[in-house]
């Protein structure tokens, strides 16, 4: 593999300057970012008048902690625009991702927003070893999810050429990396999996292509799938980090010299990892519940958003900014299938639109070939017991699940009492994924 380390050059000075300087700048915006969520999100000053909080109490970073947390069930419960500190007139633009009330978790973003998130794409993609003039080859969906538009805005805006393929239809996407030579491809880890099965089946040597680095977030993966597709491809694979709530990818990223972990651009997301269970701030290298709060975002400012992500912080080595080791957890039961995030009441939620169903079910996480599956297990009723009753049941829950979630399942339809009770909290998932 070639070695892309940037020359001290092209770095953003702050990507290289003191923790003096980074702290100072920090302090600096965020005290601009409370107050601009105080002043201006009617939630964020209802939230901190309750926490006995005000802007006016900061005075270093280590008064964050007199804040209160935001929450994923804050945007639910404010949807849509609930939460926003601009009028909807200066939003550039919305995404979303599905919520657990079958309504959608929005963000958004003014036009500054927009540029503060290509900049930090691009200097995510230059972190990875992606230079100015390179193709890049774009396979995250595009739409609502921010992993398509954010990694097109950011290759962009580092002066890549984008191919913005989206995701599916595999042997397109080997076509076209065949044809147009791209140096770069951001995807999910376990479609480039796929990906690599399908040059294999096409007769094609991955080894051969011209891919020199591949970004790959959206879901977690381990260093021994790291391993597979750097030797598979003979190109570096570099991890991205990122959630809607806080930007979208490109909150966090690895470097290609040295890939141990994931460097938080701190100049504009101030990083905390907490006790789930207390909410107390952790010292640095101590395992918790990773925390941001943004320093610069307009339309959306986030104030200690738990992120449910499972990791420690570590000191800077390639720069100067902290790094988040990669995602070992989560304190919930979010489940991220194929880089959709999904949670077992939104399945309860499908189920209970079924008429021939009981809500007593359990998901089960298998991994066939490449790629994570999801089956749901569920009991009928005992008026819809017959076999032809139970597939036109599964054929309705399959449809629901896919058009609500945007995934597709497999439905187990059991006889009554068939799905395994459990004494106390109900046992949802099975993970029986291997490790």
């Amino acid at each position: 593999m070639n070695d892309l380390t940037p020359t001290p050059d092209i770095l953003d000075p702050i990507e290289i300057a003191s923790r003096d300087e980074i702290a100072a700048l920090q302090e600096k915006r965020m005290a601009w970012s409370l107050r601009h969520a105080y002043e201006n999100s009617p939630f964020y000053r209802q939230r901190f008048d309750a926490a006995g909080a005000h802007p006016d109490d900061f005075k270093s970073l280590a008064d964050l902690a007199k804040f209160p947390f935001t929450v994923k069930a804050d945007l639910r419960d404010t949807y849509p625009f609930g939460m926003f500190a601009v009028p909807q007139d200066k939003l550039a633009r919305v995404h979303a991702s599905s919520g657990t009330t079958g309504k959608p978790t929005v963000v958004g973003y003014t036009a500054q927003d927009i540029d503060v998130w290509s900049d930090m794409v691009a200097r995510s993609i230059r972190a990875s070893g992606g230079r100015k003039g390179d193709i890049c080859h774009v396979a995250y969906g595009y739409g609502l999810f921010t992993g398509g538009l954010g990694a097109h805005y950011g290759a962009e805006r580092l002066g890549c050429t984008v191919v913005p393929v989206s995701g599916g239809m595999t042997e397109r996407q080997v076509t076209l990396m065949t044809d147009l030579q791209p140096q770069i491809v951001m995807v999910t880890p376990s479609y480039m999996l796929s990906i690599l099965d399908e040059f294999r089946r096409q007769g094609l040597d991955p080894r051969a292509c011209s891919l020199k680095v591949g970004i790959f977030g959206a879901e977690p993966w381990t260093n021994a799938m790291r391993a597979e597709i750097e030797e598979a491809f003979d190109m570096h694979a570099v991890d991205i980090y990122g959630l809607s709530e806080i930007m979208g990818p490109g909150v966090a990223n690895e470097c290609v010299e040295t890939k141990d972990g994931l460097h938080v651009w701190e100049d504009h997301f101030y990083p905390e990892v907490i006790d789930p269970a207390t909410g107390e701030v952790l010292p640095d290298g101590e395992i918790g519940e990773l925390v941001f709060t943004t320093l610069t975002k307009e339309a959306l400012p986030m104030i200690r958003y738990r992120t449910r992500d499972l990791t420690r912080i570590r000191p800077g080595t390639a720069r100067s900014m902290r790094r988040i080791e990669k995602i070992t957890g989560r304190s919930d039961d979010m489940i991220i299938l194929r880089g959709v995030n999904i949670f077992p009441t939104q399945i309860e939620e499908q189920i209970l639109k079924c008429a021939g169903l009981a809500p007593h079910f359990q998901i089960e996480l298998t991994r066939e070939g490449r790629m994570d599956a999801m089956a749901v297990h569920v009991e009928c009723t005992p008026e819809r017991a017959s076999a032809e009753a139970r597939a036109a049941t599964a054929a309705e829950l399959r449809h629901h699940v896919k058009s609500v979630l945007g995934v597709t399942a497999r439905i187990e339809v059991h006889n009554p009492e068939a799905v395994a009770r459990s004494e106390g909290k109900a046992k949802r998932v099975v993970d029986n994924r291997p490790k």
